[in-house]
């Protein structure tokens, strides 16, 4: 029986392990390769052409949405799971936007992981009841422009208008029209709101 072969792109190593350990007790399923982190996945998808690729979503330096997006490029019809501990719904919604096949928490239980896998390795979306509430309770937020980034970065910072204008360079009535706008997008009332909602959505660099 051909089993269905797969890469685990996590960067913290016991969780691999266990999860390779775990997988090995399916057999109809094979893990071919690990790795920590989305370059060298990267590098070993390119290598093993597995069937279904699993996916740690939050990893330093190249996130999973963002390593999603680069091996599709290089290799479009890569079959990619997103498995993670706890997702926001923006960073769920791009890595699926990226053409990741399905997402799942990594506390579901194998017999769901397995039909994950197997699904998403037909070719089939999987998104698990979870990972659809968490999309519905915490709606993703529509992208930010360039300048409303920087002006939530500098809000974040506790500048007022003023200072955000001499700042940025832009007039004063620049950075109120920008920063509605920005508070209109992330559903918040003030500028603490907005702080807050960023933080955890991670759309803040800290």
């Amino acid at each position: 029986m051909d089993k269905t072969s797969i890469l685990l792109i996590d960067d913290h190593t016991v969780m691999r392990m266990g999860l390779a350990s775990l997988l090995g007790t399916c057999r109809e399923l094979s893990v071919v390769g690990d790795t920590g982190d989305g370059e060298s996945g990267l590098r070993l998808a390119a290598k093993l052409h597995p069937d279904v690729i699993i996916m740690d979503l939050m990893m330093p330096r190249m996130n999973g949405a963002e390593t999603t997006k680069a091996l599709i490029e290089k290799w479009p019809e890569a079959k990619i799971l997103i498995l993670t501990t706890f997702g926001t719904a923006d960073g769920i919604s791009k890595a699926l936007e990226a053409g990741a096949k399905g997402a799942i928490l990594k506390s579901a239980d194998l017999s769901e992981l397995r039909k994950a896998i197997l699904e998403v390795a037909k070719g089939k979306s999987y998104i698990s009841s979870e990972i659809t509430h968490i999309m519905a309770e915490d709606p993703p937020v529509n992208v930010l422009s360039p300048r409303q980034g920087e002006i939530l970065q500098a809000i974040a910072r506790g500048l007022n208008n003023t200072d955000i204008a001499k700042l940025l360079g832009i007039s004063l009535d620049m950075v109120r029209e920008h920063t509605s706008a920005l508070f209109q997008k992330l559903g918040a009332a003030n500028r603490t709101e907005a702080v807050a909602i960023a933080l955890r959505k991670h759309l803040l660099k800290i």
